[in-house]
């Protein structure tokens, strides 16, 4: 199993390339695209811009000796440079020229001039076996599109999409960007194109990953790199280029094109003097960048320690037999020198083992223990140094452990993972299942860093899975990647996120199977609260630091953003910012959602023996219509393989999908309630109950701790004795909040006075909160009765009033239970006889202020709070 590189330099075949997830591929291959610019040429005397054929001709030759597969154009090339391209075995990336440097969209007619000009060039190389992509435009500049209106130049450069689709069905398309304008939102194009210049190639790894994440599940293709040997020098250029291809290639690019092959540039109507970007002199004599670059693109990356690191494949598989195979012939087929495949039958029912039997790996089998358990016996059989985690009901791409590998060694992460995404050819439902929410998404904090990687494509260092004690065991079928990344940042360790660390990941094939595992990660994610209430808001949902990727995650269509253009417009990178979609559009997302719309279906049938209520008509069915228009949105926005849409079948797919977006939350609902993930739920252990009254205690003691250490070590108190804390933010006037339900939570206020002779006197209150929810329901519920009993509806009245006394009855409660807690916490964590060690200014503490979390005990075992006076 050892890393192979081949240059492509045979005759260019028919097949096409086509896009599929991060890549490009010929012929089911991936192809990595290594490319290089050629021109703008001053016109031969063939009226073409470009130099003589025979010169054209050894050009080619030359560049494919040099390890190019790839050949960018400014202008539409002749047939001839097609073929000659193609016998030297390169493809082309075919620039549509057209008058993108004026405001083309101020004069009448023009914008349909330049789509017809279009249709007519992508007619000339239409079908050509040669041709990579076209590109529909190159760096529209940024006054023109501040000037035009980003939505306007979007408009634009969708109808020449739609019109180089139309010329060539089989062609892929992209526009050619830059950082000026990657505010632009083109998701219709087949691939990202960038042209990037930064001579720090730390920066240049930077910027590579913000445009990776906003390429999505779509290749990147870096369109330009390169650097100008007359300022810089050619020893410079020989250094930087090469590193700036190493740089896109680790950063999961699907390809790069250097600027450019020669010195010899036209550009109107004059040749440009002052510019020596070639790789070549303008009298085609190499430079010693080219052989900088022959070298980088023929050699395999290696790790800056000279070695590769072992890595161990566990795959968890239970009755896997429809699946298995395809994910280890896929294993079978990975480019790296050492690794290992190790199959964890997990108590299977089916021929599981007996096709993993067939393949080179380890099989262990046990009896059904579910799947944190068999990840575990995988850990523990392993002899690598990293772990790597696929499922059995995906495969990877051929460079998935190398881009681990690298990521590994270039950063001080524990963790990694990658995109997981869908084979282009799963069927209708799976196509549809993904585009819809619910599915195996990750969480990136920032470009480069993840708060959450999915099980079915993560890696970690083995000394950091063993420190933890591996995957908790009551996670029998999801949730245990969620909890183990949160165990591993709970150490103060990192994760990474590598986006060419690839796998193709199967959706569920049927609807039913979707339903079935929508519930199951319901039910996850009550076994997850319970274990991190911390993590969880009051209505139940967990409160990620960092941003949801992924079909789920959908924008408000309407909402506008803000363009950050610098003075006048004119930063060098300028981005769009995103605004909250809105508290509305956000909630309907959620499974309690349509709790609130069953209560308002109540209030509307209460509304017939009492005719005020049926106000609550309006309210369900806007919140029902919000449900509906999200739906639409998110089967509109999908995006399918166009092999299957090309018979009639757009509106099928998108109205699946859009069910899809409509059944998913309600999945999720009835996983949560038959796991006790209610609203309603009891938040924390109760133990004892106290009038929801203010308490004060007073501490007098030596000068010793300081306040925030304290109140982290209360904090840990409550943490550890399963109680939902959490601290107050930078706007708030209290330090840590006890939250046992909804309707009522208490808060504790700290401060500390100085009393001379290195006395201080500790002051901590407990104050009982009614949240706003109980406020409105209690108070909105008795003046509704009220009213409806002056109004002589006696039963709608008497149900009013019983919901608001149910509300205060609670309220009371959870405040109660709330404040004991909090008392108990105090009185366990700041101890009156604290002792002063001599000649030392600091206050022996009893228990362990950093005590990370490892696999907490159920519920049931944790550790009871000693109560004081």
């Amino acid at each position: 199993m050892t890393s192979d590189r081949t240059r492509t330099t045979e005759g260019v075949r028919d097949a096409r390339p086509r896009a599929a997830g991060k890549f490009l591929f010929v012929d089911g291959k991936k192809w990595m695209v290594k490319g290089v610019t050629y021109g703008t040429f001053r016109p031969g005397p063939h009226g073409e811009p470009f130099p003589e054929r025979s010169m054209v001709k050894r050009d080619f030759e030359h560049m494919a000796q040099a390890g190019f597969n790839s050949v960018r154009t400014y202008t539409v090339p002749p047939d001839w440079v097609l073929d000659e391209a193609a016998q030297a075995g390169m493809r082309v990336m075919v620039g549509l020229a057209w008058e993108q440097h004026l405001a083309f969209l101020d004069e009448a007619g023009r914008a349909t001039a330049i789509e017809r000009r279009i249709r007519d060039d992508v007619s000339r190389c239409a079908g050509h076996p040669a041709v990579l992509c076209y590109a529909v435009g190159n760096e529209i500049p940024s006054p023109i599109v501040r000037w035009s209106g980003r939505k306007n130049v979007e408009r634009h450069i969708r109808r020449l999409w739609s019109a180089t689709k139309e010329t060539d069905p089989d062609g892929l398309v992209a526009y050619v960007n830059y950082p000026s304008t990657e505010y632009l939102d083109l998701p219709f194009l087949d691939l990202m194109a960038y042209n990037v210049y930064l001579e720090s190639v730390p920066r240049l790894s930077s910027y590579i990953a913000r445009l990776q994440n906003l390429a999505g599940d779509r290749p990147l293709l870096m369109a330009e790199l390169g650097l100008d040997s007359r300022r810089n020098g050619l020893k410079e250029q020989a250094r930087l280029v090469p590193a700036q291809v190493r740089a896109a290639e680790e950063g999961g690019c699907a390809g790069v094109f250097m600027f450019s092959w020669t010195d010899e540039w036209h550009r109107g109507g004059q040749d440009v003097e002052d510019w020596d970007f070639g790789l070549t002199a303008r009298d085609r004599s190499p430079k010693p960048v080219l052989e900088a670059v022959r070298r980088s693109l023929v050699e395999a990356p290696e790790p800056a320690s000279g070695r590769w690191p072992r890595i161990s494949v566990v795959v968890a598989a239970f009755n896997a037999g429809d699946t298995l195979e395809e994910c280890l012939v896929g294993l079978e087929a990975l480019r790296y020198p050492d690794y290992e495949v190790i199959v964890v039958d997990d108590g299977s029912t089916d021929d599981t083992a007996t096709i993993a039997g067939r393949f080179e790996t380890r099989l262990i089998r046990t009896e059904n223990r579910g799947l944190s358990r068999a990840r575990n016996t995988g850990i523990d059989s392993a002899s690598g140094e990293i772990v790597a985690f696929i499922d059995a009901d995906a495969y990877p791409d051929p460079e998935w452990l190398t881009y681990l590998a690298l990521s590994f060694e270039r950063s001080d992460f524990v963790g990694m993972g990658g995109p997981n995404i869908a084979p282009p050819d799963s069927g209708m439902v799976a196509a549809c299942v993904a585009n819809a929410p619910g599915g195996p998404v990750h969480v990136l904090r920032t470009d480069h860093e993840a708060e959450h990687v999915p099980g079915c494509n993560m890696a970690f260092r083995k000394w950091a899975l063993d420190e933890i004690g591996g995957f908790d065991p009551r996670f029998r079928v999801a949730g245990d990647d969620v909890d183990l990344c949160w165990r591993i940042q709970a150490q103060g360790w990192r994760i990474g996120f590598s986006p060419g660390a690839v796998v193709w990941h199967h959706p569920r094939q049927t609807v039913a199977g979707y339903w079935k595992q929508q519930c199951g990660y319901g039910k996850a994610e009550a076994i997850l609260e319970a274990k991190w209430p911390e993590k969880y808001n009051l209505a139940g949902h967990v409160t990620w630091g960092g941003r949801v990727y992924g079909p789920g995650a959908l924008l408000f269509p309407l909402g506008g953003g803000r363009i950050y253009g610098g003075t006048w417009g004119q930063a060098a990178y300028q981005q769009r910012e995103l605004t909250s979609s809105g508290v509305l559009w956000d909630a309907a997302a959620m499974p309690e959602w349509f709790l609130g719309l069953l209560l308002l279906l109540v209030l509307t049938l209460l509304g017939l023996t009492w005719s005020p209520l049926l106000l609550a008509a309006p309210l369900l069915l806007l919140g029902a219509g919000t449900s509906v228009f999200r739906a639409l949105v998110g089967g509109a926005q999908a995006r399918f393989p166009r092999e299957p849409l090309g018979e009639g079948k757009t509106l099928r797919y998108r109205v699946l999908t859009a069910a899809l977006h409509l059944i998913q939350p309600l999945a999720r609902l009835r996983g949560r309630f038959l796991s006790g993930l209610v609203p309603w739920r009891t938040r924390g252990p109760f133990r004892r109950f106290r009038w929801p009254r203010p308490h004060q205690r007073q501490f007098w003691r030596w000068v010793g701790e300081s306040q925030p250490s304290v109140l982290h070590r209360l904090q840990v108190t409550l943490d550890e004795a399963g109680c939902a804390v959490r601290s107050g933010g930078g706007y708030d006037d209290w330090d840590l909040e006890v939250e046992m339900g909804l309707l009522g939570t208490a808060r504790v206020r700290s401060c500390i006075e100085w009393h001379g002779e290195n006395r201080q006197l500790l002051r901590i209150a407990v104050v009982p909160r009614v949240t706003r929810l109980a406020s409105i329901g209690m108070i909105g519920g008795t003046l509704l009765s009220a009213w409806a009993f002056l109004d002589g509806a006696t039963p709608a009245a008497l149900v009013l009033l019983t919901a608001a006394s149910a509300l205060l009855v609670r309220s009371l409660w959870e405040r109660g239970a709330s404040t004991a807690a909090v008392v108990e916490g105090v009185g366990a964590t700041v101890d009156e006889g604290m002792e002063l060690y001599p000649h030392s200014d600091r206050v022996r503490v009893e228990k362990n202020q950093n005590s990370p979390r490892a696999i907490r005990p159920e519920p049931s075992g944790r550790p009871k709070l000693r109560a004081t006076g």
